[in-house]
């Protein structure tokens, strides 16, 4: 049976448009308005990626670090971000959603026990940014082995040899970073640049499906169209700190932006 992730990027290629995936940190301000945002924008977004808050997260711009310290300070906790998963699986049961994080909480909570809760929640795909090829092999066979995409990042400076390797050991879906940067950065190479490495990726092997994450925005979501699936984070946790400083509702200024990203990629 095809997972609910392969499901959603054969439905937007029937579509002749990319898939739309957003991210938003777990309990980002808080664990009610984190769901609440998270059930929204799904109404528009094709894969849900959802954030485990970090206090030292490596690879996240200040826009994600500022969610996730807002996140902590409301005190949410990784059994936190699981019942936000199941609550949003009661109503959204063919929505995929994604889990991104760092390995050391996987370790600290034990990675048998971390896959195992990932599984009865409905956790469609994992990133553990931290975890390269081929450090994951086994942790990503053990994610197989339950039903779970474990997702692999490439970034403009794999190497071929590299890329064929982890191309073969991923599953459903492969997260390609589109610069040398933490997230939110603004965009340093032209999309032609990004999208004639794309390329070089998506030919190894046709039938994977490759998003391009890191320094997507309204203004530069549409000139890369091509790409099978397009990831928007920073610009989403922006939008909910602009939100609370306004006093205004996070729920429906969010919404209104992934609204806006999916007409312009239709």
């Amino acid at each position: 049976m095809a997972s609910l992730l392969s499901q959603a990027f054969k439905n937007s290629k029937s579509e002749n448009r990319p898939a739309l995936l957003t991210y938003t940190v777990a309990g980002d301000n808080t664990k009610k308005k984190s769901l609440e945002i998270l059930k929204s924008i799904s109404n528009y977004a094709d894969i849900c990626e959802l954030g485990f808050p970090h206090n030292t997260p490596i690879a996240d711009g200040g826009q994600i670090q500022t969610s996730a310290y807002r996140a902590i300070k409301n005190g949410i906790k990784i059994n936190d971000v699981f019942s936000i998963v199941k609550d949003f699986k009661k109503s959204k049961k063919t929505k995929p959603i994604i889990l991104m994080g760092y390995y050391n909480m996987i370790y600290q909570y034990n990675e048998n026990k971390f896959i195992d809760r990932c599984k009865n929640v409905k956790v469609d795909g994992l990133i553990v940014v931290d975890l390269p090829y081929p450090e994951n092999k086994k942790f990503a066979a053990k994610c197989k082995n339950r039903g779970i995409n474990f997702i692999q990042l490439v970034s403009p400076t794999t190497s071929s040899v590299r890329l064929k390797k982890i191309i073969k050991n991923s599953h459903d879906m492969i997260y390609y970073i589109s610069m040398l940067s933490t997230t939110g950065g603004k965009l340093k190479v032209s999309p032609k640049k990004i999208l004639h490495r794309y390329s070089k990726i998506k030919n190894q092997n046709k039938s994977k499906n490759v998003v391009i994450g890191f320094g997507i925005t309204e203004k530069t979501i549409k000139s890369l169209k091509k790409a099978d699936g397009l990831v928007v984070g920073s610009a989403i946790c922006k939008e909910i700190s602009n939100s609370i400083r306004r006093r205004q509702n996070p729920v429906t200024n969010v919404t209104n932006i992934v609204r806006r990203l999916k007409d312009k990629i239709k």
